[in-house]
């Protein structure tokens, strides 16, 4: 949500993908496509506490738990290949 919030991609962006550290922002790879739905469908952050009874953020941190136990198989160059925007589905 800061990034988003205080627009620190903005500076990443403008800093050649660099934090104020002057260090490489981590995750380009997940970041980047992500900005670029933010941009296009400008939607709204709300921070939400965690493990609070919020029916969405519950059900988020369960994907995110069973997303973290794997499989981390690294795909293939053919897989890697990046899709065009108007055949992506949306996340917003």
């Amino acid at each position: 949500v800061n990034c988003f919030r205080d627009r620190w991609w903005v500076r990443w962006q403008q800093n050649g993908w660099k934090n104020s550290k002057k260090e490489p922002v981590a995750n380009t790879d997940l970041w980047k496509p992500l900005i670029e739905q933010v941009q296009a469908k400008e939607p709204a952050f709300r921070w939400v506490k965690g493990h609070s009874g919020d029916p969405m953020n519950d059900l988020v941190d369960r994907l995110a738990v069973v997303a973290a136990l794997g499989p981390f198989e690294r795909p293939t160059p053919a897989a890697a290949a990046p899709v065009p925007a108007h055949e992506q589905s949306s996340l917003f």
